[in-house]
């Protein structure tokens, strides 16, 4: 069986989500996601969330409750703000998405979810390729899906080897728990 049959299953079964962290497609991925620093994930997911925002910017102009949560997720790692204020964005996030009727867009919100919950654990890491490759799959059809949905997963990983190499130069401030 290959990742294309486990999403067509999903599918047949009427699944929402049509990935998880044990998918055949992500499982480079996650080997490599569990020898990352937890800054340096942040930094992935974080980057991974701004070009979904981008994308659910452009098709709902005016909403910003994606950019709110990476702002408020950007802020809660800097130590700016604290995890109330961010817990409350993301849930704004995902409250978005029982809005939407579109199952593409409704899954990049959960992806942007996602992706800023990585600053509270790393064990949300694949919850943006999750839901993002969810979101391909529901966009581009299953019969046309394998060459963009592979694609994106070598995006995931330069973008993760990319932040591997930048995080030792990184400026930026951090909250006092990710430097532990």
């Amino acid at each position: 069986m290959d990742w294309l049959d486990e999403v067509r299953e999903k599918m047949k079964r009427k699944n929402q989500v049509l990935f998880s962290k044990d998918s055949l497609l992500l499982q480079d991925l996650r080997l490599l996601v569990e020898g990352q620093s937890r800054r340096g994930l942040v930094l992935w997911a974080l980057d991974l969330a701004e070009e979904t925002v981008a994308e659910l910017e452009a098709r709902y102009v005016g909403e910003d409750r994606p950019r709110q949560a990476l702002e408020a997720a950007r802020l809660w790692a800097a130590g700016t703000i604290k995890m109330p204020l961010a817990k409350r964005a993301i849930l704004d996030c995902h409250g978005l998405a029982k809005e939407l009727c579109d199952p593409a867009d409704i899954a990049r919100c959960h992806a942007v979810g996602q992706a800023c919950s990585v600053v509270h654990t790393p064990g949300h890491a694949l919850g943006h390729p999750i839901y993002e490759l969810t979101a391909q799959v529901r966009t581009y059809g299953l019969e046309h899906c394998q060459t963009p949905v592979e694609a994106r997963v070598q995006h995931y990983v330069d973008r993760l080897l990319f932040w591997q190499t930048q995080l030792p130069a990184y400026q930026g401030p951090w909250a006092d728990f990710l430097c532990r």
